[in-house]
């Protein structure tokens, strides 16, 4: 067969046929041995408060419950917000204890402004918060308010996707929620003449708020 008479798909198959051809035991013996990523020695908060920044996404570390709660009245005082839509009762309790005002209710859900959820993992590679609808949240108000506000915990930080998914089924075993997702920054598109649109299908910003468990 000349090779220049043929499609580019047939110069591909070609060239898996004869590595299959001649293929090895193990090409790579030390490929398991080899650091995964090049920023593997580098803390996880610092590697997913990073990469949150770097996708338009917002990174508050918290020592405590409330340093967290100081940085959360900082916040919606710079954004100007008030109605602020929790339904999880851990996060209803936390605000309690601190006479932080929300709107526990459902109803009226299209003039909320902030939504307050938990989350499963923080995936420190992309920055990236996992998701499910295994608490109250569910999936509504994590996508449904322009803000986006996560309460994590430092202990849920996990370096991969692998990681993650491995917890999940360490916590849920049979039972994995129905909806497992990721979120990574804002909501964004660029459909419209190729210029990047923040918020179009979901919270325009996102605040990660991790609250230090480590020590």
């Amino acid at each position: 067969m000349n090779i220049r008479n043929t499609t580019p798909k047939e110069q591909m198959l070609k060239k898996i046929r004869q590595a299959l051809l001649n293929k090895r035991e193990n090409p790579h013996p030390d490929f398991e041995e080899a650091p995964l990523y090049p920023d593997e020695d580098t803390p996880l908060d610092m590697t997913f408060a990073r990469e949150l920044t770097n996708v338009s996404g917002n990174f508050i570390y918290c020592e405590s419950e409330i340093t967290l709660i100081e940085n959360l009245i900082l916040l919606v005082e710079k954004i100007k917000k008030t109605k602020i839509c929790v339904w999880e009762e851990g996060i209803q309790s936390l605000l309690e204890s601190y006479s932080f005002p929300f709107i526990s209710g459902k109803e009226n859900l299209e003039a909320t402004e902030v939504g307050i959820t938990s989350c499963e993992y923080l995936i420190a590679r992309n920055g990236s918060v996992m998701l499910s609808n295994g608490n109250a949240s569910g999936r509504v108000l994590s996508i449904y308010p322009p803000i986006h506000v996560v309460f994590a915990k430092a202990s849920q930080l996990v370096m991969d996707l692998k990681h993650a998914f491995i917890g999940m089924k360490e916590k849920y075993g049979a039972e994995l929620p129905t909806m497992i997702s990721t979120v990574t920054g804002p909501s964004r598109t660029a459909d419209i003449e190729k210029r990047l649109v923040l918020g179009a299908h979901g919270p325009k910003e996102l605040y990660v708020f991790m609250i230090e468990d480590r020590f």
